[in-house]
Parts: C-alpha cells; sequence; structure tokens
C-alpha cells in the first residue's frame, strides 16, 4: 500500500521514476504475500496444532480426576478418560487394560521382568 502512496506523488515526473517507484510497489506486494503464505501461514498453523494437542492432553486429565473425584473406580475413570482421547491417537481398552495390570508397563516388558527379578533371588539362596 505505501509503493502505491509513493508512486502516486511522483506522478507529475518522469516515466523512468514512476516506473521504478511502481516495481518497487510490486516486489513488497510480491514478499508480502511470500511472507504471509509461505512463512507466517505454517507457523501460525503449528503452533494451532501444537495449542490443540495440548489442550486435548489437559482435557483427558480433566475427565479422569472429575471422574475419580465423583467416585467413580479408578479402572473405569481411566476408561472415561480412555474415551475422551482423540480418535486418531486413542489406545485400544484391551492396550489401556495391559497397561494398568502391568503398571504401566508395555506387554513386551512385562515378561523380561519376571525372569531379572528370578536371577537375584535364586543367586541370594
Amino acid at each position: 500500500m505505501l509503493g502505491i502512496v509513493i508512486t502516486m506523488s511522483a506522478m507529475g515526473g518522469p516515466p523512468e521514476e514512476i516506473g521504478k517507484k511502481v516495481a518497487a510497489a510490486l516486489v513488497g506486494t510480491f514478499l508480502g504475500i511470500l511472507l504471509c503464505y509461505g512463512l507466517v501461514g505454517p507457523i501460525a498453523s503449528n503452533m494451532t496444532k501444537i495449542a490443540d494437542d495440548e489442550h486435548a492432553f489437559l482435557y483427558v486429565l480433566r475427565v479422569l480426576i472429575v471422574s475419580f473425584l465423583k467416585g467413580t473406580a479408578p479402572i473405569m475413570a481411566v476408561e472415561v478418560a480412555r474415551r475422551a482421547v482423540p480418535g486418531h491417537v486413542r489406545p485400544s481398552f484391551k492396550e489401556v487394560e495391559t497397561a494398568c495390570r502391568n503398571k504401566g508397563a508395555p506387554e513386551d516388558a512385562t515378561a523380561a521382568v519376571p525372569e531379572a527379578e528370578a536371577a537375584p533371588a535364586a543367586a541370594g539362596q
């Protein structure tokens, strides 16, 4: 916009000067559009996604805590919170149940734990 104002102020001058000012105005417009759609827009979009993910995480925690405070059994409160997790990242019921039974350890890690605990106990006897 400023380029157009500067160009209009030079309207009475020679055509070469007006051409330079129009070119400067067009370059300024091009750079503004490029920065808007190529830099600022994607950064703002990424920041929005990060904020939405954090909001979803805090919402799941809120659902879990409120459910537990209302007197729901802990395993049922976890299930209520699981249902509040966004669908594209929601674990299955079986995955949550296995993690709860194994105190948060994945299913594969629990197979190695009893062997590791059994070896020191046998060595001490």
